[in-house]
């Protein structure tokens, strides 16, 4: 690299560190480098950003942060929630399963894990600490199982992989199902195992008359994700049609159907969204500006050429990387380590043989990980935020549900299938590991 290079990533981390937003540490050091190196800021900006503005692709990410703000302003999430109560509620330890099931069913309407545990975590931290159990298990299983949300599609984080590493967002998205599922059920193995050693509570089993009307109120939002997913593999529409159906139709529930959104609460869920979908706007803007300098100074071939010469079998490359992702996870922002670091690292995945739809649903997995790893888990943040609770009783509950995860995670590397069966049984080729 140039020392202009050098001085831009150095100025980069020290913003970071100062606490500067990303989006805007990424921009001010891209900015420094252009000065030094005596480039046109206007000609690069404008290459830089017609890849933002002119990505059609990239217009579901403020379509879904608008149809997951609209679920959780219309008490959508209240629903689904007594839903999954009437599934799992009557099991030991039942408020506990229900928080996972609620994840798993949310995840299909709002791909970010920040919805999720901005709207349905609130709910089930306050119901699980009124029925008896503990505030920092409370917190630490909503924390977790808010990371459920980007792997089953949709995913905001899938779709930027996508867009940055010109990979298939359906297939993406049809891959990261599975993968969800068994860190669901895995979570649900950790309830089992402690609610037998803490003596959690049941809930009564509801009424027939309770299970019809949940039922009937929870049925219209279940048929978001179908209508979204179905639509998407039967080609009816594209993930941005699909981001676009899923917020039309959250909308018409809210004013028609559960008549629980007016529009006072219209406007409060477009300010927040655009501030939500600015935040993130801006931070793409300074990675695609990182980015064109990183290709000029011909980073990725540098280091592909610098791994090729190390002769690392594929697998010992995937395990290495998913290490440096878990280390940087509990530093680092998500979206630096999507925007940045995975494109670079791009070329030499595809060249060692690995399937770039596995690669990114288990850099996803990975990275959703580092949001729930201490210190500087942004989700641990958040929910303490939302309930009051502690940060420390919180990472204290915390630590058996990460190493769950983690474990679940090395599955998930160690076995491609896992991730990219349905993606097969649905036409995709695959790229095969080579033996060794």
């Amino acid at each position: 690299m140039s020392s202009a290079a050098y001085v831009m990533f150095i100025l980069f981390f020290a913003w970071s560190f100062l606490g500067m937003p990303i989006g805007h540490a990424m921009l001010a050091s891209a900015i420094v480098y252009l000065f030094m190196t005596g480039q046109d800021i206007g000609l690069v900006a404008s290459q830089s950003l017609n890849g933002l503005f002119n990505s059609f692709v990239l217009m579901a990410v403020p379509l879904f942060i608008f149809s997951a703000e609209i679920m959780n302003a219309s008490k959508i999430t209240d629903r689904l929630f007594q839903y999954a109560n009437l599934m799992v509620g009557r099991f030991r330890g039942g408020l506990a399963h229900v928080n996972i099931v609620a994840s798993v069913i949310f995840s299909g309407m709002s791909g970010s894990a920040l919805a999720d545990a901005a709207g349905p975590g609130k709910l089930e931290v306050d119901m699980m600490v009124k029925a008896g159990y503990s505030p920092g298990f409370s917190a630490a299983l909503s924390t977790t199982s808010a990371i459920i949300g980007p792997i089953i599609p949709p995913s905001i984080p899938m779709i930027l992989y996508g867009v940055v590493t010109n990979t298939s967002i359906g297939y993406l998205f049809i891959g990261g199902i599975i993968p969800g599922l068994l860190l669901a059920a895995a979570q649900s193995g950790v309830v089992v195992y402690l609610a037998r050693r803490r003596n959690f509570p049941t809930e009564v089993p509801p009424t027939i008359d309770e299970a019809v009307r949940a039922t009937f109120s929870a049925l219209p939002a279940l048929m978001i994700p179908a209508i979204m997913l179905g639509g998407i593999y039967s080609g009816a529409f594209t993930p941005t049609e699909a981001a676009a159906v899923c917020a039309m139709f959250g909308l018409l529930l809210a004013f028609l159907w559960y008549r629980s959104f007016s529009f006072a609460d219209l406007y409060k869920v477009l300010v927040e969204s655009s501030r939500s979908t600015g935040i993130v706007a801006v931070t793409i803007a300074g990675a695609l500006v990182m980015n064109w300098i990183v290709a000029a100074e011909q980073i990725p071939s540098h280091m592909g050429v610098w791994l090729s010469s190390l002769d690392m079998p594929p697998l010992m490359f995937l395990l290495i990387v998913n290490l440096l992702f878990l280390v940087l996870g509990a530093f680092l922002d998500t979206l630096l380590m999507l925007l940045i670091i995975v494109p670079i690292l791009m070329p030499t995945v595809i060249s060692l043989g690995i399937d770039p739809v596995h690669f990114g649903v288990v850099s996803v997995v990975n990275m959703m990980i580092g949001l729930v790893t201490p210190p500087m888990g942004e989700l641990v943040f958040l929910i303490a935020g939302v309930s009051g609770i502690k940060v420390a009783d919180i990472t204290k509950e915390l630590w058996i549900f990460l190493a769950v995860l983690i474990a679940m995670l090395l599955v998930l590397v160690l076995f491609p299938g896992i991730t990219l069966w349905l993606p097969e049984m649905m036409g995709y080729q695959p790229l095969r590991l080579p033996a060794g």
